[in-house]
């Protein structure tokens, strides 16, 4: 299989889907425990390795998720589109925040590095809000990713490098992750975690697998449709 942009988008995707899955899923969804801070603190600090690499992965990830906001939508478009260059931009902001909201992970392993200098100090409410605020940035940071989502599938339906429905799909993925930041803002925790999580997010995993599988295995498709070329062609060219 020949190397070529989107094949290493493919494989950045892939990375950022699987690193993203460890970390929520695998680690966060084990240790923390939804409305109990004694809890979500005591499981942190029981396996305080597990926490440090889920850590460690979405630190990680975050790379190739810069490679993916940058590289697709070029890939998508004609060259100087601007709703690419728009995609890239929410891209790039997002992971952007992403990274900053990633400092409230660190607080529960600031605390039990410093549990000797503060032995006084009540860890169970600064990790679970630390942990909460990250929830809270992250959701933010999904906004722009939204954006990104919505305008990468519009660009698949638009120039058609790469089939129409994972344009749709994509398009989905994109209100599926604004209406789940959204509901961070205007709902209860408990109507989010009963009622929309994570039933809200699985249109978003399936778009974005979708994506991720196509490019890997069959790229995009070379140059732009006959039908987008003539509609930016002068009318009297296409009638020469």
């Amino acid at each position: 299989m020949s190397l070529n942009p989107a094949r290493i988008a493919g494989v950045c995707y892939l990375l950022v889907i699987a690193g993203g899955l460890f970390a929520e899923v695998f680690v966060r969804g084990s240790l923390i425990v939804p409305g109990d801070a004694a809890e979500t603190a005591s499981r942190i600090a029981a396996d305080e390795s597990l926490w440090r690499w889920g850590l460690a992965a979405h630190l990680l990830y975050l790379i190739p998720a810069l490679v993916v906001n940058v590289l697709v939508p070029g890939l998508l478009a004609a060259p100087g589109s601007m709703p690419a260059r728009l995609a890239s931009t929410f891209g790039v902001v997002s992971v952007t925040v992403e990274g900053v909201a990633l400092l409230g992970l660190y607080v529960p392993l600031a605390l039990l590095d410093e549990r000797a200098a503060t032995p006084d100090l009540d860890r169970a409410p600064l990790t679970y809000l630390a942990v909460r605020l990250f929830s809270a940035g992250f959701g933010f940071a999904l906004v722009f990713f939204a954006a990104f989502c919505v305008l990468v599938g519009a660009l698949i339906l638009r120039y058609r490098r790469v089939p129409r429905p994972i344009g749709a799909l994509m398009v989905a993925a994109g209100a599926g992750y604004l209406v789940n930041s959204l509901a961070l803002v205007l709902a209860d925790r408990a109507t989010l975690n009963e009622r929309l999580v994570p039933w809200i997010l699985l249109p978003c995993l399936v778009g974005e697998l979708s994506l991720t599988a196509w490019l890997l295995v069959k790229g995009t498709r070379a140059g732009v449709p006959a039908a987008a070329t003539a509609i930016r062609e002068p009318a009297s060219s296409r009638r020469t």
